[in-house]
């Protein structure tokens, strides 16, 4: 579920390219009337805002963007000027050939279903001219590589249906291969992890705990290790809760002594018109505290106002 609040009555897309453009114009931008605007229009919208910015004004809003807002306000807009696969993607190339910051790009691949994948693969592809397996086999090594490659090249079931006794036996596989034997058997994991859908996993981990008296996620992360482990601890946690898992990423973002914004400005944006609702009920339920007031402590300015309006009212 979204958190976006939406005016009652969308204004017309060239009404908001108008107010833009004022907002541009003068002596420095005025942001908070780019965040009134931008924070409060869906995927379909900022399309259309775009479009009619290019006709009114012969410019790319994308470029005049970049050029009146800074730092972590300008990245988080700009990303959040996207639909949710054109996110992905720039997220995704950022991530494997800029900063090689992979555990962003685990994340998206790790935590997106087959139809999302396939899309996403398509405009990678559309967009840089090159696949996205070819920049993964380039930018990642050993099993890490191993577990993205099969993730977002197979095919995988959707649905919630789940043949029990093939669930039970694959714990029972994945017990062989992992805890039982000195060493991992990694093939295996990778196998049944790219080739089982989210619900199957769900059922996988539901028989591994109910047989060895602890989730395979604890299996994962004793046997396994780095970036490999964070791959096989997503998919499993997406499997079961998404929203979870994604309330549990921006807590360890927020925690300690200063804040990954990086990852702040992911995860709220790429979810807020998907999921956000869900995530912002589990992340007061398991830490207590609400997201808007941990996003408000961690945060300042201008960029704490667009975050904010994305994550929609407190509770």
């Amino acid at each position: 579920m979204s958190t976006l609040t939406l005016p009652p009555v969308p204004p017309h897309p060239k009404d908001d390219a108008i107010q833009l453009y004022k907002a541009f114009k003068g002596f420095g931008c005025d942001d908070s009337a780019v965040i009134n605007v931008l924070a409060h229009r869906d995927a379909t919208q900022r399309a259309y805002i775009l479009q009619e910015f290019r006709t009114m004004y012969s410019e790319d809003l994308l470029k005049r963007l970049t050029k009146e807002l800074s730092g972590k306000l300008e990245t988080a807009v700009l990303l959040w000027m996207h639909d949710p696969a054109g996110r992905d993607v720039i997220i995704l190339k950022q991530s494997l050939t800029v900063t090689k910051i992979l555990e962003a790009a685990t994340e998206v691949i790790c935590s997106r279903t087959p139809s999302q994948l396939q899309q996403l693969r398509q405009i990678y592809h559309s967009k840089f001219g090159v696949f996205l397996e070819h920049d993964i086999e380039r930018h990642t090594s050993g099993d890490h590589k191993k577990i993205l490659l099969a993730y977002v090249t197979t095919p995988r079931h959707e649905g919630p249906e789940v043949n029990r006794e093939i669930a039970e036996n694959d714990a029972k596989i994945l017990y062989k291969a992992g805890e039982k034997k000195l060493g991992t058997d990694e093939k295996t994991f990778v196998q049944i992890f790219s080739e089982r859908s989210a619900a199957h996993l769900a059922a996988v981990n539901f028989a591994y705990q109910h047989k060895h008296g602890h989730s395979l996620e604890k299996a994962v992360k004793k046997e396994t290790s780095g970036l490999f482990a964070l791959a096989l601890k997503t998919i499993i946690q997406c499997a079961e809760n998404p929203a979870k898992y994604f309330a549990k990423v921006l807590r360890k973002a927020m925690k300690g002594l200063g804040t990954n914004d990086e990852t702040l400005i992911r995860v709220i944006v790429t979810r807020t018109e998907i999921d956000l609702q869900y995530i912002k009920a589990e992340y007061l339920k398991k830490y207590n505290k609400t997201l808007h007031d941990a996003v408000h402590s961690e945060t300042s300015g201008h960029y704490r106002a667009f975050l904010l309006s994305l994550i929609g009212p407190n509770h």
